[in-house]
This record gives C-alpha cells, sequence and structure tokens, in this order.
C-alpha cells in the first residue's frame, strides 16, 4: 500500500479508477509533522486514508496538505480530506486557490469532459474552507517537523503550478510539470490536456527544475526517479519535438479527431521505440487519453504560437 522513497517520505498508489501505477499521493513525516503531497480525487479518499493508518498513522494527525495544482486527481478530494483531519491546512498556488474554495466551475468543465462518470472518476470534491486554504507564493517554504518544502512556480501543464522542493534531502515534489513516466520506463511524457498547456512556460520551468540539481523527483504519475537529470532533459526534448510536430500539423490543417489519431500514432511509436511494450504502450495511454492531449497542444498552439492571420 505504502512504499518508502526516501527516508520519511511514502509513495501510496491510489488505484485510481482501478488502474495500478498510475496516480499516487506522497506522505511525508517529519517530527510531529504528517503532511500529504496530492490529496488525489475523492474518489481514491478510502485508499489514502488506509495508507495513513498503514503507518500506524490517525488521519487526525495530518498536519498539511499540499496540492501542486487544482486537477481534479491531484486535488480533487482536498476538501473532503479535511473532514478526516482536522488539523491540516491546503496549501496552494494563489491562482489555485479560488477553485478550492469553490470548486464549481472546475467541475462544470470536468463535467463536459466526462459526463455522467464524474462521480464514479473523481468522487466528491467538496469546498475547502477558506479558513484553511493558505496560499504559497513562489519560495514560500512549508515546515513540516524539521523538513522544508519550497513552492517553485512551475508553469506549463498549467499556470499555476507548484513544484515542491525539498532541498536538505534533494527531492523534488514534481506534480505534472515532470511529466508522466510509469514502471520506470525510459520514457518520460507530457501530459498536455487543455487549457491552460503552455510549451514555452514549461521549457523554462523544466530549467528551474534543473538548476535544483535534485537527487530524486517525485512525479504524481508515477513514483521516484532517480536519474533526475535525464528525466528532465528526456522531456525538453519531447516538448520541443512535440512543438515542432504540431507546427507541422497546423500547417497542414490537421485538427480534431485526425490530430488526436495523429499524435496517438506519434506517441506510441515512440513508447514502443523506448521500451519495446505495447501494454506500456497502453499505460500512457490509460494516463491521459490522445484526444485530450490532442486538444491541449491544438489551443495552446491557436493562443500563444499561431499567426495573427491564422487566428482570424
Amino acid at each position: 500500500m505504502t512504499f518508502e522513497e526516501s527516508p520519511g517520505v511514502h509513495r501510496v498508489d491510489l488505484n485510481c479508477n482501478g488502474l495500478p501505477g498510475q496516480v499516487a499521493s506522497y506522505l511525508v513525516e517529519d517530527g510531529g509533522g504528517l503532511a500529504v503531497v496530492e490529496s488525489g480525487p475523492g474518489s481514491t479518499l478510502p485508499t489514502l486514508l488506509d495508507a495513513v493508518r498503514s503507518l500506524g498513522r490517525d488521519p487526525r494527525e495530518i498536519t498539511h496538505v499540499l496540492v501542486t495544482h487544482v486537477h481534479l486527481d491531484h486535488a480533487g478530494g482536498a476538501g473532503v480530506l479535511l473532514r478526516h483531519a482536522p488539523r491540516a491546512r491546503v496549501y496552494v498556488h494563489p491562482w489555485g486557490a479560488p477553485h478550492l474554495a469553490d470548486p464549481s466551475r472546475l467541475l462544470a468543465s470536468a463535467t463536459l469532459l466526462y459526463g455522467d462518470r464524474m462521480d464514479a472518476l473523481w468522487g466528491e470534491a467538496a469546498p475547502v474552507p477558506r479558513d484553511r486554504l493558505a496560499v504559497l507564493e513562489d519560495g514560500d517554504a512549508v515546515r513540516v517537523g524539521g523538513r522544508r518544502l519550497v513552492a517553485v512556480d512551475t508553469p506549463g501543464h498549467a499556470g499555476h503550478h507548484h513544484a515542491f522542493h525539498d532541498p536538505d534531502a534533494g527531492l523534488v515534489f514534481t506534480g505534472d510539470v515532470g511529466g508522466i513516466r510509469l514502471g520506470g520506463a525510459r520514457y518520460v511524457s507530457p501530459p498536455t490536456p487543455p487549457p491552460e498547456i503552455d510549451l514555452d512556460a514549461w521549457a523554462k520551468s523544466l530549467d528551474r527544475l534543473r538548476a535544483l540539481q535534485p537527487r530524486m523527483l517525485l512525479p504524481t504519475h508515477f513514483g521516484a526517479v532517480s536519474d533526475a537529470a535525464w528525466h528532465l532533459d528526456e522531456l525538453a526534448g519531447r516538448l520541443a519535438g512535440w512543438a515542432g510536430w504540431m507546427e507541422a500539423q497546423a500547417a497542414a490543417r490537421v485538427a480534431g479527431p485526425a490530430l488526436a489519431a495523429a499524435l496517438r500514432e506519434r506517441a506510441t511509436a515512440e513508447i514502443l521505440a523506448a521500451t519495446g511494450s505495447a501494454e506500456t504502450a497502453r499505460a500512457y495511454e490509460a494516463a491521459v487519453p490522445y484526444p485530450m492531449m490532442a486538444a491541449g497542444l491544438e489551443r495552446w498552439w491557436a493562443k500563444h504560437r499561431a499567426a495573427p492571420r491564422d487566428r482570424r
């Protein structure tokens, strides 16, 4: 149920949507402090609470809930978790805080994508009381016992994204800006669903993470990465490659379902070349389906890169 990735840092496989090895929360212990990094969605809350208990701790001992951004697989269950953790506050980027206090717009947007599957996929997304929300600016530190977790503003996947740096242990909890890497594969995928993807900002965020010289990365999708420099370089290269590919697709007027099919073909070929495993390729597709990935890239191109004449 839990795996100790580094002293005092335990990975929890949330088994989200019945799929193991896809979405992680991290439990961070130090002194009397107990932090959760990424609450996960409301649908996986029982798994998270059981993981806390498996460490011999009570959920009421949780002191901090840190979320990298407010997407449902990362923070959807934060408000419900607080019912079990009366001492805890939720720490979030300033642009994300309003959506945790009032998740109605977030839920409306997600419902357009998931329809009547919302409850089964994500469970309850309760508001976080404003007096239990703590806004973190870039460089702000949260203390969990004697451990410091420093917020690093890292837009790209979302404009309101923080990574969390533990400088003493050499760890970075990367959320989604550090990409998706499943089962230790030698392949890192950039999750690019709409609406806030910005590949140019993302590349700069990777530069920030690289400058921290981390010993270990802890992506939400999924689990510790000990070859941090290779991982970040691999992801940066893929972002650049996909940006160039998107430029070519836009020039050829490939859009909608055809763009999704082309991205699926490209990414699957990349994964097979890197791993030789069709099962691994299917796992990456399950993490973020290609129609969503393509829609995010298409929106990014139209908003940030297309020439003015192409936007008329």
